[in-house]
Order: structure tokens, then sequence, then C-alpha cells
């Protein structure tokens, strides 16, 4: 490639001399290629180990001038072709110019020029999207990509400086991350080590320190463990690699690619070194621990952060800390982790004032919002661009907000000082609380009482606070501490969110303000009060629509809280269903799961319907990421993550319960559900009031907490059995004694054990113990925990995928296991690479993860196309991708035109499995319709009357094996379209009738044309060309087809002479079945020459007649009607009335083998030249074919025939029956995938493996 010219002082220092002119050098690096000795092995070493853009182009060319003191760099190249097409370049277009020239400045800077010039116009043509990545890293990322041959859209992401460890020896070199794979190099004297890893084949990636390998970061696959340490920055590093295999491991959970963020900000100066993908990455990774950590919506993204300090007025102090802003949102957090958290969303901004700095406060910033709060940020760096930044988020914003009045005012940004009385005046009398602002937020039809109110008002008893004496006087304490709290700290959302926040929430949260404080600590209030009326239309849209996801709500709705009285009439239940149904037409991927009857019974109880379903988004989608998916992988990871404290907590009882197998059981009903169906209710809704503030950490401490208190007895425990007991028992029995709802029966069985009364559990007090134990634990450790445990998750249910995939494949395919294993991982690979890099995306967009495995995994002809040409035992050459056309169109029988694993392995064992006639039926199928096209036939014309024929016929033999799949079919390509969902039923039914469908015999294959005969020939002599008995194979292949021919003529003598009774029969319109008794042949048949292993005979026409029901009219005269075939199909638009088989007319005359090609019958062209045919006659007929150029239309084959020609040939036999090793090409084939390559021209005097 073209470089920017740089001055290069000692030209001759590792670089070798090859081409020279007075104005130009060509050189090659020492080392390369062949040679070099020792001086070259030291300089191909030095060059990975030293060089910081990756290893050095082994040609480049310089521009010398007259002196030879100082010489500039134009190009370099990576092999000698690329480095010559430059130098005869430079001799073509520049030499006549620069010898005009008699200034030697002016030749240097005329050359400097034109290189500039070129280099602007390739990039101009390249890079069209304006990639901003720095030149330096555009020179690495080009020589990974030649080094490990991977594709233009394979974008390197950054890469390092380490060790990777092969056994006791570190080897110094390049470690590349790409969005799909990792990528390491290295070249020690002589000794080359190439390593790629997908990204989606990582196992555990972590970062560890052991006495043998010092600091280092291990990356595990299913097959291999590699260790890499010695880097310069090796936390930067393990982050990178971990964001990277968390998208892998999304891509292999919901299909979602990579997408570069477009709208990111551009730095003015990128950094020289960092990539725009790698700022993305680091921008995401920001985005989602600012979105985590402030309960923010999905698409909120932030802007910047600085450091600052906060007055607080609870306390009167200034708390430092970090301010955040994003397109709708300024967030303070301190640097104490509980002094003080503040989310001040945009819209209730009313002003901004930048008022006088002092000594005491530096750069003081004042924003007052619509609730009568003013917020005092001081300390701010560059507070200037700050309120010019929080200016043009204000401009943005809606003018009339939702909730607002109509004559509201947009917030006004000042420079005034703190006693300015301009602010009073912007600010409304509109509290920023769900409690006072609902009613403008709503929009659900209100004739509905659980559009306004939460069932649990609608249903309550009345009962005041002195009836219900000491519970009534504990819950008005815990309100009036509320509302002093909300004095003190103000309240809605832009309270302050402090140690004594928490305090007041382990308490328990009374029952009047639950739903609100719900609203705010999930983040679902500014969801909603952005939204409005967003749940009223998707309540119109789903009503009445029918899915999968509505008939499992159906099923579950009387199961959800069945004990409430809320819930045991249709007011409870229809919101219920209202509720779930519009989730599941909002997040179709989710739809419905169970458990979210459960969590969603409750949310309606202390929230409208509307403020339900945003508490149940924020359940779903952000604070249970991935629980209520199809294989409720969220909560399968944080089940690891419980395992894992456990062991690290509770050592003693880790192994015990891991012999038991207790925790798989319990964590899920316990996780999945928030302890509301293993717990009484008015216990269990005081965790719910703890985890939306704290998060699933406070659900882990909790389940540690239990583990711990029953211990002793778990410890004592024999079986799974015993041990549910335990904490069945445990759990029916805590109780919240400070309740004011009248207590709610749990359908759980008193688990009792003998005569001792149970012990009961105060709710409070394990929330306390649990905080005392276990609070040690961090939000961002958990964090950590997930990102592993999803690694383990997700690869141990591929795994499963694979297994049950494996399982589902037919016992006589031929396969191995560990083949069909094989094949799977490499069929999986081919559908990942469409979206890698876009070659085809059907596939991908067509995956669904709520497929049976079976259908997951997808690939279009494209892919089909290169795995065929990798695997298939019959390589034809440049003829091979002609066939695999034809095998996708064969497999392919629902014509979606996308095959799946199962219909994959089917083709593939034909091939590889089975007998000399199952390898030959599949190689006969693939030169018929449907996997002969239209396109291939040699005559277009004829090629069009058949396949009108064929409609009309509609009897495929192949579709014959089909046809009760057909309205499964039919229901397939309907519900591809989004009409309707598959169940469970629809495979059921399609596996059932699989099993039934009958073994295909040799019977039913259809005759074959002459034009699908040729083409069965061209494959035929293509497939032998790289045989070592390649002369034989074409001699026997000769031999065969001269044969063939000959029995097709003598055929379609018997078709002309026989043709006329069944015409006659079909004419009178009489279709009833006639006897094979109706057709009388009367012709004299020659001796038989020569011995052969077939006995061709004539078929029972009238017994066709019945089954074509009609005449077929083909061929060039009208009065030539005839019959179609035996099978009744359509397959042969030339088929003859009557075809020859081997039983019915056993002792029938034979005809002669030396019978003579018809003129027309062949067309020379389509054989190869190296055909040899047998007999003088056939040559001098097919002379005469080729001068007409005609196909014969009345001549046909059966595959008895083929067969039994076949087997008069020894060599023929032997090919076919060759047992062909799948394995070592699937080996090739997974290095093909993978991108094992070292596709420099560098010759290693040794490799390392």
């Amino acid at each position: 490639m073209w470089l920017a010219p740089e001055e290069v002082l000692v030209a001759n220092a590792l670089w070798v001399t090859e081409r020279a002119n007075p104005f130009f050098v060509l050189q090659r690096r020492r080392g390369h290629g062949k040679g070099g000795g020792l001086t070259g092995l030291l300089v191909g070493t030095l060059d990975v180990v030293l060089d910081s853009s990756a290893r050095v182009a082994p040609y480049r060319i310089l521009h010398q001038t007259q002196d030879l003191q100082v010489y500039w760099t134009v190009a370099c190249g990576s092999s000698r072709k690329e480095i010559t097409k430059h130098w005869e370049w430079l001799e073509n277009n520049l030499l006549q110019t620069l010898s005009i020239f008699d200034n030697e400045e002016d030749i240097t800077t005329f050359i400097k020029g034109k290189i500039h010039g070129i280099i602007a116009e390739e990039n101009k043509n390249l890079q069209p999207q304006g990639d901003e990545d720095p030149g330096k890293f555009k020179e690495a990322e080009l020589k990974m990509r030649k080094q490990f041959g991977m594709p233009e859209g394979e974008k390197l992401v950054n890469y390092y400086s380490c060790s990777y460890w092969k056994g006791r020896v570190p080897r110094q070199g390049w470690l590349y991350l790409t969005v799909n794979h990792m990528c390491f190099y290295s070249f020690l004297l002589g000794k080359e080590v190439s390593l790629v890893v997908q990204w989606v084949d990582v196992t555990r990636l972590e970062k560890n320190a052991t006495l043998l390998f010092p600091e280092s970061i291990r990356v595990d696959t299913r097959d291999q463990e590699l260790f890499f340490s010695m880097f310069l920055n090796i936390s930067e590093t393990f982050k990178l690699m971990e964001q990277l295999a968390n998208l892998a491991m999304r891509q292999l959970l919901d299909s979602e690619g990579f997408l570069e963020d477009k709208a990111l900000l551009r730095p003015i100066r990128p950094h020289r070194n960092i990539s725009a993908l790698k700022r993305d990455l680091d921008a995401r990774a920001k985005n989602e621990c600012y979105r985590a950590t402030f309960r923010l919506p999905r698409d909120e993204r932030l802007d910047g952060h600085t450091g600052c300090t906060l007055w607080t007025p609870f306390n009167k102090l200034h708390i430092p800390g970090q301010m955040f802003i994003s397109n709708n949102y300024i967030c303070f957090a301190s640097k104490e982790e509980d002094a003080c958290h503040l989310i001040i969303p945009l819209r209730e901004v009313t002003t901004v004032e930048k008022a006088d700095s002092s000594s005491v406060l530096p750069s003081p910033l004042s924003i007052s919002t619509k609730s009568k709060m003013t917020f005092l940020f001081a300390n701010l760096k560059d507070r200037d661009f700050l309120v010019q930044r929080i200016s043009d988020f204000l401009q943005k914003m809606p003018s009339k907000q939702p909730g607002s009045s109509s004559g509201e005012r947009k917030a006004s940004v000042v420079v005034t000082t703190p006693e300015s009385p301009s602010a009073a005046q912007d600010v409304l009398e509109q509290p920023a609380s769900p409690s006072s602002t609902l009613s403008g937020c709503r929009s659900i039809c209100t004739q509905v009482p659980t559009a306004s109110q939460g069932l649990l008002k609608l249903f309550q008893r009345n009962s005041s606070t002195e009836v219900l004496g000491a519970k009534g006087a504990k819950e008005k304490m815990k309100e009036e501490s509320w509302n002093i709290h909300f004095f003190e700290y103000g309240r809605g959302i832009c309270m302050y969110r402090t140690a004594r926040t928490r305090e007041l929430v382990l308490k328990g949260i009374p029952e009047g303000l639950r739903g609100e404080l719900w609203l705010l600590f999930s983040g679902a209030w500014n969801e909603m009060v952005t939204h409005p009326g967003y749940y009223a239309e998707l309540v119109e849209k789903s009503t009445g629509k029918y899915s999968l996801a509505t008939e499992e709500i159906e099923r579950d709705l009387h199961r959800s809280m069945p004990e409430h009285p809320a819930f045991q009439n249709e007011l409870g239940i229809a919101a219920l269903r209202r509720v779930l149904t519009a989730y599941a037409f909002r997040n179709p991927t989710i739809g419905y799961c169970q458990a979210m009857n459960i969590v969603t019974s409750v949310l309606l109880l202390y929230g409208s319907e509307e403020e339900a379903f945003w508490l149940l988004v924020a359940l779903c989608e952000r604070m249970l990421p991935d629980y209520y998916n199809t294989r409720v992988v969220g909560a399968l990871v944080d089940q690891g993550i419980f395992e894992e404290l456990t062991r690290d907590f509770l050592p003693q009882l880790s192994e015990k319960m891991q012999d038991l197998g207790v925790i798989s059981s319990i964590s899920l009903s316990w996780f999945l559900t928030l302890f509301l169906s293993v717990m009484p209710f008015e216990s269990a809704v005081v965790i719910v009031d703890c985890f939306f503030y704290e998060g699933i950490k406070v659900v882990l401490q909790v389940a540690l907490a239990i583990l711990d208190a029953n211990m002793e007895q778990l410890l004592g425990c024999s079986d799974e059995g015993e041990a549910m007991t335990v904490l069945g028992r445990y759990l029916d029995n805590v109780v919240n004694k400070q309740s004011v709802s009248p207590p709610i029966p749990h359908l759980h069985a008193l688990l009792t054990s003998g005569d001792d009364p149970p012990v009961e559990v105060d709710i409070f007090e394990l929330l306390k113990v649990s905080y005392e134990k276990f609070s040690s634990l961090q939000a961002n450790d958990i964090e950590q925990m997930r990102f592993k445990q999803r690694l383990k998750v997700i690869q141990s249910l591929e795994d499963t995928a694979k297994r049950s995939v494996v399982r589902a494949i037919p016992g006589d395919i031929g396969f191995s296991i560990e083949e069909l294993e094989d094949l799977y991982m490499v069929f999986k690979a081919k559908h990942l690479a469409s979206q890698y890099w876009g070659g085809s995306c059907t596939a991908a967009i067509r995956r669904d993860p709520s497929l049976p495995y079976l259908e997951q995994y997808r690939i279009d002809a494209s892919q089909f196309q290169e795995l065929f040409i990798s695997l298939t035992p019959w390589a034809c050459g440049s003829h091979t991708p002609v066939l695999a056309g034809r095998m996708f169109r064969l497999l392919d029988k629902n014509k979606d035109l996308l095959i799946n694993f199962k219909e994959f392995v089917t083709g593939m064992s034909g091939m590889y499995h089975g007998d000399l006639t199952e390898k030959l039926k599949v190689l006969y199928k693939l030169h018929l319709p449907p996997a002969l096209s239209p396109e291939e036939a040699e005559s277009a014309l004829e090629a069009a009357r058949y396949f009108t024929e064929d409609s009309s016929s509609e009897a495929l033999p192949q579709e014959e094996q089909e046809g009760a799949d057909n309205e499964d079919v039919r229901e397939k390509r309907g519900e591809e379209k989004g009409t309707s969902p598959q169940d469970c039923r629809h495979y059921l039914r399609m596996w059932a009738q699989e099993k039934e469908a009958q073994k295909e015999t040799i019977k039913d294959l259809p005759k074959m044309n002459q034009e699908q005969f040729i083409e069965l020939c061209k494959t035929l002599y293509n497939m032998f060309s790289e045989d070592p008995m390649e002369q034989d194979l074409y001699h026997a292949i000769a031999t065969v087809a001269s044969l063939l021919l000959r029995i097709g003529e003598v055929g379609k003598k018997f078709s002309v002479r026989a043709g006329r009774k069944p015409r006659d029969i079909a004419c009178s319109g009489d279709h009833d079945r006639p006897t094979a008794a109706t057709v009388e042949v009367e012709s004299p048949v020659p001796e038989l020459h020569q011995d052969t292993a077939w006995e061709p005979q004539l078929s029972a026409a009238g017994d066709l007649q019945a089954k074509a029901g009609g005449d077929t009219h083909l061929g060039k005269a009208p009065q030539e009607s005839q019959v179609v075939g035996e099978t009744g199909s359509g397959e042969g638009q030339g088929s003859p009335s009557q075809l020859l088989s081997d039983d019915e007319t056993k002792d029938d005359m034979s005809m002669s083998s030396y019978s003579v090609v018809s003129t027309g019958s062949l067309q020379c062209e389509d054989l190869t030249d190296d055909t040899v045919l047998v007999g003088g006659e056939v040559s001098s007929h097919m002379a005469a074919a080729h001068c007409e150029g005609t196909v014969d239309a009345d001549w046909c084959i059966s595959f008895e025939q083929i067969l039994a020609s076949i087997l008069t040939e020894s060599v023929l036999v032997n090919f076919f029956e060759k047992r062909v090793d799948i394995g070592l090409k699937i080996k090739d084939q997974k290095k093909v995938e993978r991108q094992f390559s070292t596709s420099s021209d560098h010759e290693q005097s040794g490799v390392s493996g």
C-alpha cells in the first residue's frame, strides 16, 4: 500500500535492495523469503517483538535523492506481487516526468505531493463513511487481516503486546482483539505461533495470578486453555475482552450482532492508537454503568461526567462526588457509596444559574425544579461548557412536557447571583412525584377501576388504625417517618437518596406508599411519564390478538395468587390479563414466561394497571435481565452466582448442597418470583421493597441468610427431598408481624416435622441478619460474577442444544455421534459467519431462539455451497458449485430457501454412507427436478414444457413422501410471515409423520430423460478428474454411457409401438385401471450379442395410465402422445409410456446392447473431451447428433438400468464403495472457518505447532 512519505536515514540496515533506478529503490526485508540464516531469524524476531504497529511489511519502495544520504518511504507491501504493482506504476507514470526536473528538491516535493494525492484518492474511494481511525491503527488492521486471512468486514478493536504461554515457554507477540475473534501472532527465532479463537467459542475468561503465570489472562474454549501475560495494562485488555465476549454471548442468546453506534460523538483530536470501535465499546460500558446506577431508561446515553460537590441541606455539608449529564437527566453520585444519590430529570428543570464564585464556593451552579427544590453544585472545573451542554439539552426538550400545564414555559438558563428572584417566576406548582402527577399521565379507559388505583385499595376491608391496635400504630409511625423524610430530603424523582432512605426501606414501606416508592426506586416512573398513552395503545392493539403467549397467559391467569380476594373475581383477572398481554405485545422476544403472572399480580395490588405495566418493564428489561426469556438464562446465571457465593460464605454447606443437588432446585423459584411463591405474601413483599431499592443483591443476601439459618439441619439431610422439606418448612413460617393487611393463606401446605410446633421467623429479623452477615456484596462484584456465569450458562445451553439436535437425527444416517457433533459445530459456525460479515443476512434475520433447537440455526444456498465444496467426497472441480446448488434444492423440501441441520446431515450422509445403490440414488436424484433447475437444462423450450406439465400432474415421488406434510409446511411458511407462532404440537405432528414415512425404493424413482442423463454424465466425468484411477474410470463410464444410450434407444422403439393402445384408452375417457394384458408387444427383438447384467422389459402401460390420469403431450409432433411413466410423476418430459422394469415380464425377450443410437439423441459438446465411446456406430451417430444439435424427447432410462450397467464395471463399483473419512474434511473446514491462515509468503525455517 502507498505510505505517506517519511524520512529514512539508514536505508540498507536490515534490508536488501532488489531493484533500483535513479529515483526509486525496491527493498526486501532480511530474513524474508529463502535463506537469510541467523540474521534473518533475528530480524524476524525483532520485527514481531519490537515493532509497535504489528509485523513490518517484508517489502518497501524508497525514493532516493542524488546524494544518497536521505531516503523517503513511499510504499510497502506484504507480497512481491503487491510491491511489484506499485513499482511498475512508478516506472510507467513518474520516471519520464521526473527526468524533466533540474532541481533535486523539486523532484522530492513533486513525488511527495503525488503520493499524498494517491493516498487521499484511495481513502476517498475506500472509506466514504468518514472512518476516523488513526493511520497507525489502520496499518495494524491491514496486517492483521493479511496475517490471519480475515475478510474486510472483520473490524479490529485494539491490539496489545503480550506473551502467550506455550507449555512453560512464553512467546512474545501481538494479541489482536477483533469484533468476532481473538488472534495472537508470534515469530521468535524461526518459531511461529498463530492462534485464532472465536468469541462465541469462549467458555471461560478470567484474570488470575498463579505461581506459574504471574498476573495473566486465561481464555478457555471447549478444547484448549490459553494463558496470556506480560501486558502493559492488563486491566484495560481484560475489560475489552470481557465486552467482546459479552457481545458474542448476546449473539448466541438472541441473535443480536454487533452494530456500530453511528450517533457516537467523534473526538476533536482522536487518540493516535484508539479505534472508533474501541471508543464505541468504552462508551457502551459507561452508558450501561450509568443507567444501572441511576435506574434510567435503556435508551439514555451518557454525554459526560465531571467532579464537583453538592450542597446537602439535610446535613448542611458539601458532599464530593461526580456529576453525570445525559440527554434527559442530570445525576449525582457521592464518592462514599451511601452518602447521597440524586436524579434530576431535565423535564423538571426550570432554571440553571451560574452564581458568583467565592473562595468558600468556587464555580457554583444552581439548578431549580418545578417541585420548588434547588440544588447547588460547586467546584465545577469547566462550568461554562457544562452550562452550555445543559442548555443545549434543555432546548431539545419538547415544549410541552407530558403531564405539564399548557401555559408552561421552557426552562431558562440565567447568569445571576443565588439571591436572584428570577428563578421563582419560572417555577410552577407541579410536584415531580407519582402520587401527585399520575392523573396527567394516565390514559387507560377511566371506567375500569384498576386504571386509577391498585387492587389492594379496591379489595381492602375498611379497618381503621384504632381497630388494628398495635399494628395500626406501627403503620402510622412508618408513614410519619416517611413524611418527615420527604420534608427533609424531598419527595418524588428529585429526592436525595441516602443511607437514611435505605434504613426506612429496610424497616418496611407503608402500604399506602408502596406503589409510589416502587415506581421511583425502580426508575419505572421515568419511563411512564415520558410515554403517556403508550400502555393504553398497547392494550388496544393487543386486544383480541391470539398468539402462543396469550394462550399461556390464559392458562396461568387463575393460578396467580388465587388465595387473594383481588384475584378471585373477574376484575383482578381482567387487569392481569391486560398487563401481561400488553407486555407480550411490546416485547415478543420474551412474550410470556411462567412466574411473570405471580410478580405482576403483586404489582397490580399496589399500583394501577399502567404503573404495574411499567414496573414489569423495569423488572424484565433492566433489573432482572434475561430472567423471563424462553431459557430463563438470567435466573440460571444468578443461580451460578448463588452457588459461588455459597462456596465463599458457607464453605461447610456448599459441598453438601452440591451433593444433594438442592441449589438448582430452590434458586429458580426463589429468584424468578422474588420469594413471592415460596413465602407468605405479606413477608415476601418486604423483600420486594428492598429489591426495588437495592437490586438483586438483596435477593442473594436473603437466600444466603436462609441457608445459614438452616445449616445444621441441612448438613444432617440424606437426600434432596429432606433438604427441600427443611427449607420449605422454614420459608412457610417467615412472618410479617407488622402487616396491617388481613393474613392471606399461603398455598404451600404447612410442612411440620413430628409434633413440634413450627418456629416463626420475623422477616425484618431475617433481613437484618442478611445485611449484617452478607452486606459485603457489592453491585460491581455481582456484575463481574454475572459475566463469568453467563459464559458458562450460555455455553452449557449451546452444548445442550447440540446434544438435542444430534439426538433428533435418525439412527440410519450413518455418522457417529462425534462426527455429528463436529458437523453441527461447522454448520453453526457457518450460520454465525453470516451475522459476522453480512455475507448473507437471511438466516441471521430468520433465527428465532424460541424455536426448537433443530430449527434455530439454518443456512442459505450460498453458505451451503461453501460447506458442500469443502466437505463433499464427490469433488467435481469447477462443476462442484453446480452440484451444491442441486443438492440444496433437493434438501430444501419446504422451499423456504433455508435448510436446517437435519436436512444438511441427510444430504451429507447420502454421499458418505450406505451402499453403492444408496449413493447412486442420491446422484440420480441430483439430476432430476427439483434438484435440476430449469436454468440448467440444455433446452429452454423442453424445460419450459416439462415444468408446465409438472405443475399440473403434481405427482413427484419425492413429494409423495412428503404429501402429508404439506399442510404443516404451509403452516410453517405462514408462521415466518408472522401470522401465528408455532407450537410444540406442530413439531410433534411433523416428527410423527417423518417416522411413518415409507422408505423410498428404487421403484419409486422416476425415469430420466436424455437431457438429464447428459447432465449426469457431465457430473461423473468431472467427478473422476482428480482420482488416481482417472483413465480407468473414464473408460468405464464411457462404456456404461454408450450402453445406456442404446438401452434408451431400444426403450424408445417399444414406446412408439406400444403407445397407441394406451392413448386410445385415455382418449375414450375410460380411466378405470386396465390390466397388464391390455398392452401387447409384437415387435421382433434382435439376438443378444453381449451378456449384460440387465434385462429390460415392458411395464403395464394401463396401470401407468391410471396413475397419471390422462395424456401427457410432449415432443415435436402432437400425434406422439404418451402416457406418463410408472411413477405417475411429471419428472421427465420425455418419459415414454412404456418404461423398463426388471420384474414384470421376467422371461420376456432381451434387447441387443449393440442397438444403434438414433440421430439427434445426444449432443457431443455436453461431454468432456476425454469421452471415449465404444462402438463405431455410436461415434458416427453422435457426430450427426452434434450437427443437428437436438435432444431426443422420447428417449428415457430408469435408475435400475443405470445401476445394473454400473455394476458391470468393477472400477466404478470400487469408486462409489470407497470409504472416505469425513473427520479430516471437518478439521480442514474448521481451519477455514476460524481463519487459521498464515497467508503471507514468508517461508519459516520451522513452525512450532
